[in-house]
This record gives C-alpha cells, structure tokens and sequence, in this order.
C-alpha cells in the first residue's frame, strides 16, 4: 500500500496531517507526498519529516498545478514502483489513527474504490461550524444522488454516492482501468467516481475510514458560498483557492 498526498502550498498544515499518518495503527505502508507547484516551504517540511518517519516516505514534484495532476502524477509514480493498493488524503486534512488498516480491510474483502467518511476538523471550528459543515456534505450528497444525469440508466453500474476525495483507497488496477484521475483543476471527485460507476459496481462505503476536514473553505466563503460550491456552482468572485 502507498498513500499518495497531494500538497499545494501547505507549509503551515502538512506537518499536522503528516503526524496524523505517523499515528496510524497500520503502518505497513509508503508515503508519497506530491508538491504541486508551490512556492513555499511545503516540501521542505515533507522531507524533514522523512528523516524521522516510521515507514518509508517519498517526496516528488508535480509542476502542472491542480489537485487533479497532483494525484494522478502521484498514483501513477507508487504504481510504477509496485503499489497494488493506493490511498489518498490531502495536505490539511487528520485522518483517524484506524485510516489506513480500514482501507486496508476494505480492499481486501472488495476490490475496488473505497470511500470514507469526512468530518469538520475540530481545531478550525466550534460545534456550530462543524454542524453546518455537516449539513453542507449531507446536501451535497442528496443533491449528487438526485441529480438526473447521475441515474444509472445513463449506463452507470452503481448508485451514486458522494465520494470525497481526501478520503479514498483505490486498487491500482482499477485506477488504470478507469484512466486515472482528471488531471485539472478542483472539483475532480464526481468526474473520477462516474468513471469507476462506468466501469464497476465494486465502490464500498466505509464508515470507519474517517478522515478530519479542513473547513477554511467555509470560513472564507460563508455557508452560502461554501453551498455553492459543493453544489458544483463555482466559487463566484471568491477565487478557488481559500487559502
């Protein structure tokens, strides 16, 4: 197994999330970390890291940027170096000490795509943030569910269910099979779930694979930007990125 973590400009959050992979009770894999054309300390803090990490850890450079290049550069850089198992978080998310032994499990008793749960991040957010980030993914899901053209007689072979992909594991035969991440800018999830419901009906849900999101696009957007959003209406005059 090889988790992939694609990191633009995360100086000041990869050290966190990197912590959060060096707690994990299954520790039995590699680290790649993708720096996506930043212009700060980001990979610096990666291989500092390295220096001292419990498992193997790489460390590349994507100079195309968007989340999308970033991870599909670095899933097809683990696959080329053996990876059969591939998992993803990003750079400013803590994913839960059970993260990668759930995905692990998963794959074995399905081979497939794996998709987890996401929750607020508590360190960004009192309990009022964290409920509205809540109800924001759960809208999200039911309007992704609705959505006429993600109906199964449009030649899907699975439901539709909201996949996020900061919290994914994937087989690396079905990455190549479906083509491989968009290599664009975000939002890049939805177009990569269509492709695996294209191909395959093996997309498990795992609830015990959880991952803490970082909730600074709300923060900056407010909930009705945040909403837009995450009901594929753009950013507005906001920008992409919130950083």
């Amino acid at each position: 197994m090889w988790v992939v973590v694609p990191a633009h400009e995360e100086e000041a959050r990869l050290a966190q999330t990197l912590a959060a992979l060096a707690a994990q009770r299954d520790r039995d894999f590699t680290l790649l970390v993708v720096d996506n054309a930043s212009a700060d300390g980001t990979a610096a803090v990666a291989r500092r890291f390295a220096a001292h990490a419990p498992f193997a850890v790489e460390v590349i450079e994507e100079p195309e940027k968007g989340v999308g290049s970033a991870v599909d550069t670095g899933f097809r850089y683990a696959i080329g170096r053996g990876a059969a198992l591939l998992a993803r978080t990003d750079a400013d998310c803590l994913p839960g000490p059970g993260w990668t032994g759930a995905a692990r499990a998963a794959l074995a008793a399905r081979p497939g795509l794996v998709c987890g749960r996401i929750t607020a991040r508590r360190d960004e957010h009192g309990p009022l943030g964290r409920a509205g980030f809540a109800a924001l993914v759960r809208l999200a899901a039911l309007f992704g569910r609705l959505r006429p053209e993600h109906a199964r007689r449009h030649g899907y072979r699975a439901p539709y269910r909201m996949h996020a992909g900061n919290n994914m594991a994937i087989t690396a035969e079905l990455y190549l099979a479906v083509g491989g991440m968009p290599r664009r800018p975000s939002p890049t999830d939805r177009l990569f779930l269509n492709a695996v419901r294209r191909h395959t009906d093996r997309i498990t849900h795992c609830r015990s694979m959880v991952v803490q999101n970082s909730t600074r696009r709300l923060r900056a957007y407010g909930l009705a930007g945040t909403a837009r959003w995450y009901l594929d209406q753009g950013s507005g005059s906001r920008g992409t990125d919130p950083r």
